[in-house]
């Protein structure tokens, strides 16, 4: 076997080398994205941990409030307990800062943390605050002043900051640094953060290291927490990240793993027309005693070093491009978890072996079929160049039963919240689909061939496409793969942004939005008072205001923080999308909706009773600032009274009325504001009203941002198409590929019957009817092929919109299906079958084909 792959198959891969490297590029391709993809993510959460881990410290628990901060009498409470060896209070705070010079086009966000310097050295030495050389050591301790860690010097040059807390700018300096890792973080004394912000009397988390041999659940429960106070471990953070992203980096493997994919099938047509090109060597093999399992593993072996090859170009292109994104996009793929994370590379030889092996796997499927033609090869008959013996047609009930199979799968709920049941149902419709190819051949053209009976030209094609249904089956089967996935992804991308379309009608019912935050991780400190909305109201040109508040709520310490949303809800079927109707709240109890993705983590369905929202409003009457007491809200209901649709926040929200949400708090500020016009005065004229009143209530309309609703919906429908645009790119290249099989298989079919067009030609027929008589073939093929990718495609994206999406990102969406794009794309499929099988068919029309008639004379 070795001296056969040192002479035949490498004099074939010296002959041919073009076509291999092909072969090779489609799988260095493949491997190289999910491999980068898969370098990025990783590297991305490693660096996301050990920021959290700096941060954090490593205390044997924490105790953190379910919204906002508490009352730090707990913290005496705690430090002065036997079992603790060291408790430190933390204060954390987002916010926006600025340079000193103010200009609006520098504010970032900044995280705030106050804390104890006598405590925090021994629980978070990355927080210990280090002064500049030359500074007062005693800066720590001093007023308006902060130290920042390294990605918050790179963001912030200068010696002076100013914080933004609510519309006005508090100035601070800065007087040294921390070695923290992550996102921009700023570290201060915690009494002075608590007087800069107004948080008198305020913790956000108690760190606590307890004594060598105590118990941490019997000390937790001996604590007696009050309501609204929980105790996590101290890598819930990290775990809640990973947990978070899990769903989000699977789906962006599985899609960079469409390449390898599409490259298995190019490997396939690749081997294949090798194989054809050298049957009558290969039957020469047989004769001097080659076995049909030895022609076999040669041809394996052929694709397996085909795809070890294009295996270590994809690691070796794979690390380049992770180590190249990692430097120019950070950690952050378009998901919004690790934004603010500058990772370094994070190698893993294993994933390397993984993806390689995956790679090579993919090749070796693809060459599976055309090694198992050349172990079938009738040395004698293939000799006299009677072309290859044809497959065993498949039976028509493994295609039932794969199709079934995928159907049930797609009904199964997710594994640990990635949609892999879902993932395996779109392969088996897949292969299925394509298992029952000669089965539909054999249906249309037996209906087709009458039509076709007195049309020379016409009946020589569509009886070769009956006649050799199971050849006809292997050369479209990369088109119909490749094409049912471009159409089950146009069908998802049309439906997906008309849902959000239809969305943006509904969340954005105003004239104009003013916003003071970007994210509710900030709404403490970015809002909007009372007065200033009042004001607001008056102002000329000004019909209608209404206002919105949102703020994150920790309901689970093992997931995701979900947002909080008071609005006025008079009507909630015009005031939020909802996905069915709303129930009537019944008497005594609080009418909450949330999203779609409240039912799926947290239970919430339509018509119970919500009960983690009441130790959630337990918390401000704990920190004092409800009016209402805690026992009075630990008992209040909160009613599930519909659920919304909700595009913007994948880990649940849940809205209620304004005026129950300011009678439980006590809290009035808002976010954001949405303005009705009279039409009395333009729109610029109104914002500049609106920035005037804002300087003249606190000299910072600079923290003001607003747009009118045609901007927010052309800046979202333009992210929404920037994300999505890489699915196109992969669209053709699927189905370039899967022409390449037609062409490929094309070219082997018409090398093993040069026979028989040589006699057609002996019989009359020209060059040119020839030629279309393989043109014709092609397109009878290729109408099979786009027919059974258009309907395996519409039957994939019903999988990937109502399956693959409410399971990885808990919303849902309306079925919506581009008809016009997709009988175009169809259309051009079945134009460039076509063109490919007659360019492929040249050579039958030759004259090396009328010679090769001779060859049995």
């Amino acid at each position: 076997m070795r001296a056969l792959l040192q002479t035949f198959s490498w004099q074939e891969l010296l002959h041919h080398p073009w076509r291999n490297a092909a072969a090779v590029v489609a799988v260095m391709l493949g491997v190289a994205l999910a491999f980068s993809v898969h370098l990025i993510n990783n590297s991305a959460l490693s660096e996301f941990s050990q920021a959290v881990r700096a941060v954090n410290g490593q205390p044997d628990l924490e105790l953190r409030a379910l919204q906002g901060s508490f009352d730090e009498a707990l913290y005496a409470r705690v430090a002065n307990r036997p079992e603790v060896a060291m408790a430190s209070p933390v204060l954390e705070i987002s916010t926006y800062a600025q340079g000193e010079n103010g200009r609006q086009s520098e504010r970032q966000p900044l995280r705030i943390i106050g804390v104890d310097a006598l405590a925090v050295a021994s629980v978070a030495p990355g927080l210990m605050p280090v002064p500049f050389k030359g500074a007062d050591r005693m800066a720590l301790f001093l007023p308006g002043t902060v130290f920042l860690n390294p990605a918050a010097r790179q963001v912030f040059a200068s010696g002076q900051l100013q914080l933004q807390d609510g519309l006005q700018l508090k100035r601070v300096t800065v007087a040294g640094s921390v070695n923290a890792g992550g996102g921009p973080l700023a570290v201060m004394d915690i009494g002075a953060a608590q007087d800069l912000f107004g948080r008198s009397g305020q913790l956000s988390r108690i760190d606590v290291r307890l004594k060598a041999g105590v118990d941490t659940r019997g000390f937790i429960d001996a604590l007696q927490l009050p309501p609204g106070i929980i105790a996590t471990a101290p890598g819930d953070a990290a775990e809640r990240v990973s947990n978070l992203s899990r769903a989000y980096r699977v789906n962006l493997t599985v899609l960079a793993l469409v390449a390898l994919f599409t490259g298995a099938f190019l490997v396939f047509s690749v081997l294949s027309l090798s194989v054809a090109k050298r049957a009558q060597q290969f039957a020469l093999l047989g004769v001097l005693g080659l076995t049909g399992r030895e022609r076999l593993q040669l041809v394996l072996i052929e694709s397996l070093a085909l795809g070890l090859a294009g295996s270590l170009a994809g690691i070796a292109l794979g690390t380049a491009l992770a180590a190249l994104a990692l430097r120019l996009l950070g950690g952050d793929l378009g998901g919004g978890y690790f934004s603010g994370v500058a990772p370094t590379l994070q190698w893993s030889g294993a994933a390397a072996l993984t993806y390689g092996a995956l790679g090579a796997l993919a090749a070796g499927v693809g060459g599976w079929w055309p090694a198992r033609a050349a172990q079938k090869l009738p040395p004698a008959q293939t000799l006299k160049g009677l072309g290859l013996a044809p497959d065993g047609g498949a039976k028509r009930w493994l295609s039932l039963v794969l199709i079934a199979a995928g159907v049930a799968l797609a009904m199964l709920p997710p594994l640990f919240g990635i949609p892999l049941a879902a993932y395996f149902s779109v392969a088996l419709l897949l292969v299925g689909g394509i298992t029952a190819l000669p089965w539909l051949i054999t249906l249309l053209y037996d209906r087709l061939s009458p039509w076709t009976r007195h049309r020379l030209l016409p009946l020589l094609a569509v009886e070769r496409a009956r006649r050799v249904r199971e050849s006809a089956a292997v050369a479209v089967s990369g088109v119909v793969a490749s094409l049912s996935l471009a159409v089950a992804l146009t069908v998802m991308v049309a439906s997906f942004r008309d849902s959000v379309t239809h969305w943006l009608d509904v969340v954005l019912p105003a004239d104009l939005y003013v916003r003071s935050t970007l994210s509710s991780a900030a709404s403490d400190t970015a809002y909007f008072s009372p007065e200033f909305v009042q004001a607001l109201a008056r102002l000329p040109g000004v019909a209608r205001v209404g206002t919105l508040r949102s703020m994150p709520l920790l309901l689970d310490a093992g997931k995701p923080a979900v947002t909080l949303i008071s609005k006025p809800i008079d009507n909630p079927a015009t005031s939020l999308p909802l996905v069915g109707e709303a129930l009537p709240v019944p008497t005594g109890q609080i009418g909450i909706y949330v999203s779609e993705a409240m039912v799926d983590l947290y239970g919430a369905r339509p018509g119970t009773v919500f009960a983690p929202l009441s130790q959630a409003f337990s918390a401000f009457a704990q920190a004092g600032r409800a009016p209402a007491t805690i026992d009075s809200i630990a008992k209040q209901k909160f009613y599930v009274a519909g659920v919304w649709r909700d595009y913007a926040r994948q880990f649940g929200a849940i809205t209620l009325d304004q005026r129950d949400f300011e009678r439980l708090s006590g809290d009035r500020r808002v976010n954001d504001l949405a303005l009705w016009l009279d039409g009395k005065l333009a729109d610029a004229d109104v914002q500049q009203s609106i920035r005037g009143l804002a300087d003249a209530q606190s000299g910072a309309s600079a923290l003001l941002e607003m747009a009118s609703v045609s901007q927010i919906r052309a800046t979202s429908l333009k992210i929404f198409d920037r994300s999505f645009a890489v699915t196109y790119w992969l669209q053709g290249v699927a189905i370039a590929i899967g022409l390449f099989g037609v062409a490929a298989s094309f070219s082997a079919q018409v090398l093993a019957r040069r026979k028989e067009f040589g006699l057609l030609a002996h019989l009359g027929l020209t060059r040119r009817q020839i030629l279309t008589v393989v043109a014709g073939e092609g397109a009878a093929w290729t109408v099979i092929g786009a027919l059974a990718g258009l309907a395996l495609g519409l039957g994939v994206s019903t999988v990937l919109v109502f399956v693959v999406n409410p399971q990885s990102f808990h919303w849902s969406m309306d079925l919506r299906v581009p008809w016009g794009r997709l009988l175009l794309l169809c259309a051009a499929v079945v134009a460039a079958g076509t063109l490919t099988a007659w360019l492929a068919g040249r050579a039958a029309a030759g004259r090396d084909a009328v010679l090769a008639v001779k060859e049995d004379w």
